[in-house]
This record gives C-alpha cells, sequence and structure tokens, in this order.
C-alpha cells in the first residue's frame, strides 16, 4: 500500500525499501516506522513510500465509516442547521454551538486516512446545504493538514469551511434551494451571500479571518471570482484553502437526472483550476493524496472489466496502470479506456 509521508501511522512496516529523491537508500524493506524512521524519512524529503497493509475491521476499513463518525457528521449537519435558523432570525449565531459540533468531528477525522473513500462514501448521499457545510469543514481540514499548518491553524479552518456558506441564511429559499436553472437576476442575489457570510460571522464571532473567508471563498486568483474581483495577492491563504474544498465538492455533487461525475474527472478539472484561478499547493495537496489514495482499489472501466489500480502514471496522472486478471492496461496508452467508476 503505498502512502504519503504524512499518511504514515506508528508500527506501519515498509513493504519495500525507501530511497530518497536522489536515489539515496534510506530504510531497508521491513522497517517498522516509529518516531526516528519518521523524521528520517521526512529530513531526506521522502514523500511516498509503500507499506504492508494494515489489519482492517469494522472501524476503520477503507470506504466503511465507524459508528463514531457517522454520528460525528451527523452531529455537525444538524449543528448547522441550528446556527444556520439562528442567523436567519437574529442575523448572529453562538460561537460555542460551532466548537460543540465541530470538534468531536474533527477528533473522529484525524483517525480516517483513506480520504479518497471517505469521500466516495459521501457523494453517494443526497448533499444539501448542511451536508455540504460540513463537508467543505472537514475536506478544508485535511487539505490544510497536508500542507504543514499547525493543530491549531487547522482547527480555524476547518471552522471557516464549516462556516463559509452561512451567508445563505439571508437569500430567498426559492433561490438558494433551487438545483434547475437560474436567472441573471437570482444569480445575482445568491452572490451576496458572500458579504451576507462575513457580516454574520462579525456579528457572531471576534474573528476577522473566518468572516473574510465567508467573504472570499468564490474569489480567483486571477481576478475573475466575485464578490470584489480579488486577485492572488489580496486572498487570504484560509480563503484559497476553502475555495479548494468548495470547488471540489461542488463539482462533486451531482444535479437533478444527471449521473455523478467519475472521479478522475474532476481531480482532472481541479488540476486545471490549479494554474491561475485556485491556489496551485492546495490544489497539489488535494490532488496527490486522493490520488495516492487510489492505488489498491478496484475499479470499472468503460470496457465493463473491472480491475485494480496498480500505479499512478506519473506522465499523465489521471490514467494510471490498472490490472485486469493477468493483464495490464496503461490508461494513458489506450486511451479508448477510462474509470468510469471507484469501488470502496
Amino acid at each position: 500500500m503505498r502512502v504519503h509521508i504524512t499518511d504514515i501511522e506508528h508500527g506501519d512496516m515498509l513493504k519495500e525499501d525507501a530511497f530518497s529523491q536522489v536515489g539515496l537508500h534510506i530504510l531497508p524493506k521491513g522497517t517498522v516506522i516509529r518516531g526516528e524512521e519518521a523524521d528520517l524519512l521526512k529530513r531526506h524529503k521522502v514523500e511516498y513510500v509503500d507499506i504492508e497493509s494494515r489489519e482492517e475491521n469494522s472501524e476503520s476499513a477503507p470506504g466503511v465509516l465507524s459508528e463514531a463518525m457517522r454520528s460525528h457528521m451527523e452531529l455537525a449537519i444538524r449543528g448547522y442547521q441550528t446556527i444556520f435558523l439562528e442567523a436567519l432570525t437574529s442575523g448572529k449565531f453562538d460561537e460555542v454551538t460551532v466548537d460543540l459540533q465541530l470538534e468531536p468531528l474533527l477528533r473522529t477525522v484525524d483517525e480516517h486516512r483513506d480520504v479518497t473513500s471517505l469521500l466516495l462514501v459521501l457523494e453517494r448521499e443526497d448533499v444539501s446545504l448542511y451536508n455540504h457545510s460540513m463537508q467543505v469543514g472537514m475536506l478544508s481540514y485535511y487539505i490544510a493538514t497536508w500542507l504543514g499548518y499547525s493543530r491549531e491553524q487547522c482547527y480555524a479552518i476547518s471552522k471557516a469551511g464549516y462556516l463559509h456558506d452561512i451567508g445563505k441564511s439571508k437569500i430567498s429559499p426559492t433561490i438558494r434551494n433551487r438545483s434547475d436553472y437560474l436567472t441573471n437576476y437570482d444569480l445575482l442575489e445568491l452572490r451576496k451571500h458572500a458579504k451576507f457570510g462575513y457580516d454574520i460571522i462579525r456579528a457572531s464571532m471576534d474573528d476577522e479571518t473566518t468572516a473574510l473567508v465567508a467573504w472570499q471563498h468564490h474569489e480567483r486568483e486571477d481576478g475573475s471570482g466575485y464578490p470584489q474581483g480579488l486577485t492572488k495577492p489580496d486572498i487570504h491563504p484560509y480563503s484559497q484553502i476553502v475555495a479548494v474544498a468548495n470547488t471540489y465538492l461542488k463539482l462533486s455533487e451531482s444535479r437533478r437526472g444527471e449521473a455523478k461525475r467519475p472521479l478522475l474527472d474532476i481531480l482532472r478539472e481541479v488540476h486545471e483550476l490549479g494554474f491561475g484561478k485556485l491556489n496551485e499547493k492546495a490544489v497539489q495537496a488535494l490532488v496527490q493524496h486522493l490520488m495516492s489514495n487510489l492505488i489498491g482499489k478496484n475499479v470499472r472501466l468503460s470496457s465493463g472489466t473491472t480491475g485494480t489500480i496498480i500505479l499512478n502514471n506519473p506522465s499523465d496522472l489521471f490514467k494510471p496502470l490498472v490490472r485486469v486478471g493477468d493483464q495490464f492496461h496503461d490508461l494513458s496508452r489506450e486511451r479508448q479506456l477510462a474509470i468510469e467508476e471507484i469501488f470502496v
């Protein structure tokens, strides 16, 4: 199982020798990774290692949400609904309520390393505004962790992601709940949620940064976003991370009557947005971690056959090597084949 260095757990065993980027042998096959070994890999800037498969159980098997995680997700969704209704009626909310819902979820999130399976499971569910906000908060936390932010900063970024759409409480429900065609007037009204969110958070919390994230999460580095048309130097780093999480999750949602898009198509589009619109480092962290989690997963190809992803292709990241029985298919060469479904 190939994992990123930040996803290594205490007690993991190397399946293959570990080498640095310049080919220096760092640790031999069979090494049990503890604190000293993990530090050694980090010092030599090793990004990925192959480890023996971890023992799986009903609590941690890839793609299976533990009861604790499911419970904390539901708590966070219900909690968001509470603060949303408070903002709707009074223009502010109780910050303590936010922390009570979010902190238990993030403690559980720390234990779930296979983020790809987690997101694929969540894609199967009907996504409400409340559910979406919970997911943005959770994915923002992961991205911040991968980027090396401190635990306190990761929590702050997650909290900002959780609250990024609170301004929609001030938008007419006939507009914010519409999933089909929006008129130009509807779009202009909907865009007001960013500034409304800033105002609501400033009225509820002594936290300018969290309020800025609500105001800026639709801004783009090239100035093509809204509501202010800011460019990269003027967009807060936390806003840039939440924008990546929000964009990925919005692309993952299917409109009524439409089939869900394949994960690799979504990742490719987010990857392309990382060249000028979304923050490149945050995009790369998301793409690299989700792609590394794909190795070993079973897939259905456009030919109707099922196989297993064996290796990510460095020349075309979104066209991996897939084994079907005794045959290997390099999707970067066999362009007629594509991955249509990933099983968890």
